[in-house]
Order: C-alpha cells, then structure tokens, then sequence
C-alpha cells in the first residue's frame, strides 16, 4: 500500500539516499518525503512512499546545494536527514546551508574526518591514542617502530574500506606495498588497540545523549565485521564506562539530535573510541537493537521532524540478537546449498543470500564485499551469536578461480559503490 501522501500539512523532510524501507518508516512517521538518490543506487519501490523523487548524485555538493535551496523555497523543509554511509556529511552541509535545525557542517565534518575526530578527543583528553598523519614509508615505519603495533586507515573512509592492522614493525614494509598497491596514498597511522571491539548505539535530544545498546562486533582476524551481537557481553562496570565516554565524545563533537554509532575499543586502560557516526549503524545492528529493545532508531530519527517532542525510552533488554555475514572465498560461484535448510533452524529471524551461482564474489576488503547475512534471536547474548554463526557455516558457497579481475584498489571498490569519499575535494 502506498504511503506517499501523508497530508497537505505534513512535515517535509529531504532524504539522502532514500531506500524504500527508509522512506516508507519516515512516511508512515507522517512526513512528506522528498527523496534525493543516485541514480545507480536508487531503489524504485521507493518512490510510492515519496511526495516527489529527484535522481541526481546528492555528493555533488554545487549541483545538491542548487536543488535543496529551490526546493525548500518552494516548500520549506524542516530536517535533512540521510541513513546511508556517504549522506550524513551532505546532509550536515545542506542543514547549515537551508539555516536548519539539526545537525550541521561544523558536526558532520569532524565524525566523517577520521582525524579530526581523534586530534578532537585527544585534545580535550577522551582516551587519547597516539596518531599521525602520512604519506611516505618512512613516516609509517617510525611510528611503528615507537608504538609496537599500529592501524593504517585513509583520514576519510567507508565500511572499514583501506583499513590495516600493522601489528609489528616488521610488517610495516608489507603495509606499505599493500597502501601502494591498494591506491592510498594520504593515510592516519594510530597506535594499535588491543581489546573487545563494541559499538554503542545511542540518540540525542537537544543535545542530551541516550545510550540505547551496547554491541559485540567479531572481526575475526581482520578489520571487517564478520558478525555482531546485542548486547554486548559486558560487566555493568565496563558498560557504563563506555557509556560514559561515548557522551563525553559526543558532547565534544557537539551532536545536537539524532543517532550515533560509535565504535569504541575496550583495552587494559579503558575504553577508546575508534570513530563515530550521526546515523543508524548498518551491518542489521539496527534491527538488532529493535528486537532486543524494541526501539528503531531509524523512526526515532524521523519523529524528529514533526512537531511532537522526542521522548526516547528507557532500555530494557528481552533476550538478545546476532547477525553472522556470508564471506566465502573469492572467486565465481559455482553453487550456493543450504539455505532453505537455514532459515528453518531454530531462532532464525532472516537468511539474505546475495551470491548466486555465475556470479562473482571479491576478496573481502570492506563490509560491501560480503555475500550474505544471517539473523537469529535467544535467550541470551552467548546463544545468539553461537547459532548465527552455526547456521550461517551450515550455508555452502562454493567458489572457483575467477576469469575476470575483481577491483584491486579503494578507488576502483568506491566507484563500483557509486562513492567518494570527500565530495568537497571534487575537481580540486
């Protein structure tokens, strides 16, 4: 049923990125939706929940500035808002540049610029963690050599994309042929943080900060998410300690209203924030949180929009939920069994499988490259995660060598997702 006409009077809201479950939660919220997409990435099912749909790329900065200020001079907005990994930081620009409420530049700036945020936390003394920023070997080696271990990121990234541990300074001369090789050539290198990698799900009124839940991200050897939890197995203790400093962050950034997701190591000194976003987190912890709590902040977000005041609820968790990613080999799949089998086990919520026999999967160099997801919902946090992952090997994709090369560096990855990652350095 459509839902793209919520009334004359309605709130407007502009939405970057719109999918059709996100325009459908924001109209079903009451709101009259304009929607602003790429055209590659837009969904057409969409559009029957949106009063008007625009297709243009929203990270053209000059070309979505020009169609947002005629737009609300015909009928004004009163958010802009965006769900996706690229939009937060266009929507920051387009709510300083309409004269908005919300949050703008100055707020977006700092959590898309990893570096920033860390000089930020490290100035006004929230976990400080060593950092630099570089451009030739010489740079990642010493800070190796100083600090035992390290992590190499772009300044600017999306989905754990470009990210490497350096764990001694003996692997700092193969990091540095992967940079090259992979296309980074401006990087932040930090010191190495050794401990339960968690992400803290939180919303904000009026600069007031709510944590939601707490999350248990496994990242297996690597960088990239191969699985979450919520909650987060935690001592009280531990947990409002990350509380705690996810809102002196926040603070610091001076978030105004919305979601964050804000991941924070938890090491023998104490909790350290990695990064931070104002949006729901992706990877379905969202929908984690709104079996286990009961509590979707995508339509929290929303209801910020109308004129009612936001109340946001107090946690209170009914048993727990996983999410365990698909990450076959690379190569072309040959055949893809088990899955009818998966979404019959017990606690399964839901089984997506993206690959299909033909096609290809890449090495899995960030969160876009996963093949598959599995969903499942018990008693208790340890359960949870236990049969996601059970059910989620149970699932067989059979992989063979690849005859077609799959993209190899962080430019070609982001232009197959339609991305960039600072739409303000465009033509500079």
């Amino acid at each position: 049923m459509s839902t793209s006409a919520p009334g004359p009077d309605a709130p407007r809201i502009l939405l970057l990125g719109g999918t059709a479950e996100s325009a459908r939660k924001a109209a079903e919220c009451g709101l009259s939706v304009v929607n602003v997409d790429k055209p590659a990435l837009f969904e057409p099912a969409a559009k029957e929940h949106c009063a008007q749909t625009h297709l243009i790329d929203y990270q053209d900065i000059g070309l979505v500035t020009a169609l947002a200020g005629a737009l609300h001079q015909h009928a004004p907005f009163t958010r802009v808002l965006s769900q996706t990994e690229a939009g937060p930081l266009v929507a920051g620009h387009l709510t300083t540049a309409l004269g908005l409420a919300g949050n703008g530049i100055d707020v977006t700036r700092v959590l898309h610029d990893k570096l920033a945020l860390r000089g930020l936390l490290n100035t006004r003394g929230l976990g400080r963690v060593a950092v630099r920023r570089g451009t030739t070997f010489e740079a990642l080696r010493d800070f190796v050599a100083h600090h035992g271990g390290a992590v190499v990121k772009p300044t600017m990234g999306s989905g754990s994309l470009a990210v490497r541990k350096v764990r001694s300074p003996g692997e700092a001369a193969e990091a540095w042929d992967w940079l090259a090789s992979f296309g980074v050539r401006d990087f932040m290198v930090e010191e190495l943080l050794v401990g339960p990698e968690l992400s803290v799900e939180s919303f904000s009124v009026a600069g007031r900060h709510s944590v939601l839940a707490i999350t248990g991200k496994d990242n297996g050897d690597g960088v990239v998410a191969l699985g979450h939890v919520v909650p987060a197995e935690l001592s009280q203790d531990d947990a409002s300690a990350v509380a705690a400093l996810t809102c002196r962050m926040l603070d610091a950034v001076g978030l105004v209203e919305g979601p964050a997701h804000t991941e924070v190591i938890l090491t023998a000194d104490g909790p350290r924030v990695v990064e931070s976003h104002n949006r729901c987190a992706g990877g379905h912890i969202n929908e984690l949180v709104a079996m286990v709590y009961g509590v979707d902040l995508e339509r929290l977000t929303y209801r910020l929009a109308l004129p009612a005041p936001v109340t946001v609820p107090e946690p209170a968790a009914d048993g727990a939920a996983a999410v365990r990613f698909l990450t076959p080999p690379a190569g072309r799949v040959e055949s893809v069994e088990g899955v009818d089998e998966a979404r019959a086990a017990d606690g399964v919520v839901r089984v997506e499988v993206k690959a299909e026999p033909g096609q290809d999967v890449r090495p899995l160099h960030w969160s876009e490259d996963r093949s598959g997801v599995v969903v499942v919902r018990a008693e208790n946090s340890a359960a949870a995660a236990r049969g996601a992952r059970r059910v989620a090997e149970s699932i067989k994709i059979l992989t063979k060598p690849s005859e077609q090369e799959p993209p190899t560096t962080m430019g070609e990855l982001l232009a197959a997702a339609d991305e960039v990652l600072d739409p303000f350095a465009r033509g500079q």
